[in-house]
């Protein structure tokens, strides 16, 4: 029986996403508590009701969930279930922001501020983030996007066993994406930025990714990429990871990462994998 774990911090968008499960078919429950994990399994799976798979969310709220989650999660492996943690992530900006506009009150609002109960909260969680095996970072999504993620990340699992890459470029201006598994900086390359007839133009158009591929270091970066890559890949299937998220960066995440994210992706279109190329703030700007 498929079982995924949905946590992360409050605010991130766990609700939203247990909605779309509920949707798909998933039987959902919300803060059991943890010694009742594996009775609640074995009663899902010796029922006669069809289901997709359990969905438990599980919190900051259950501070027991907090100390005890290995346990839990190996009583669970005896039974002969596997077990998918999805772990929902913003900004600590982005989370007070959301907190203020809807007057919502925080899980551990007894401590002094709103920000220190965010911090209070990453801090308990980072075991649990360093575990997961796919972190969402809501902090630019809103509610249909992120419906969109969480259905593609499902569905693709389920329809097939190859390892999902989600290949993408960004710019350092704006933050390292927060799900990113592995992140490349290529900065070093010469940017096409200052290059009157591409400050326009982005690393999609032929002129732009021409002239970055058209680099000797370019070509050596993607090369020694490609081998390690090609080593890793396999080595992160066989230990069940199912989603693998390679975040490339340069200054603003319009022309030199976008170029070399998508020659990655022509690499790796070649493995047995599934493969997903975004550019996240390709048209936020010039640079």
């Amino acid at each position: 029986m498929r079982i995924i774990v949905i946590t992360g911090m409050s605010g991130s968008g766990k609700s939203t996403a247990v909605r779309v499960l509920e949707d798909e078919g998933f039987s959902c429950i919300d803060n059991l508590p943890l010694t009742l994990f594996p009775k609640f399994i074995e009663l899902i799976g010796n029922s006669r009701e069809q289901v997709a798979g359990v969905v438990l969310v599980m919190d900051i709220r259950s501070l027991d969930f907090v100390s005890g989650y290995t346990v839990a999660f190996q009583e669970i492996r005896t039974l002969g279930h596997a077990i998918e943690v999805l772990f929902f992530d913003a900004t600590d900006e982005i989370l007070i922001r959301r907190f203020s506009e809807t007057r919502r009150r925080h899980p551990v609002a007894e401590l002094e501020s709103l920000p220190d109960a965010v911090r209070f909260e990453r801090e308990q969680l980072e075991g649990l983030r360093h575990l997961a095996d796919k972190i969402f970072d809501t902090s630019e999504s809103n509610v249909h996007q992120l419906r969109e993620q969480v259905l593609s990340h499902v569905r693709g699992a389920a329809e097939s066993g190859m390892m999902t890459i989600h290949l993408q470029s960004f710019g350092f201006r704006y933050g390292i994406p927060l799900e990113s598994d592995m992140v490349f900086d290529v900065r070093f390359l010469p940017n096409p930025h200052f290059v009157p007839e591409m400050k326009q133009l982005t690393g999609l158009d032929p002129a732009v990714r021409d002239y970055v591929l058209g680099k000797e270091s370019t070509m050596t970066f993607i090369s020694r990429l490609e081998e390690l890559l090609n080593f890793l890949t396999p080595r992160f299937r066989s230990e069940g990871k199912s989603y693998l998220t390679i975040s490339v960066g340069c200054t603003g995440g319009r022309h030199r990462s976008v170029a070399v994210a998508e020659a990655v992706g022509l690499l790796l279109s070649s493995q047995n994998v599934k493969l997903k190329i975004t550019h996240r703030d390709m048209e936020k700007g010039n640079s």
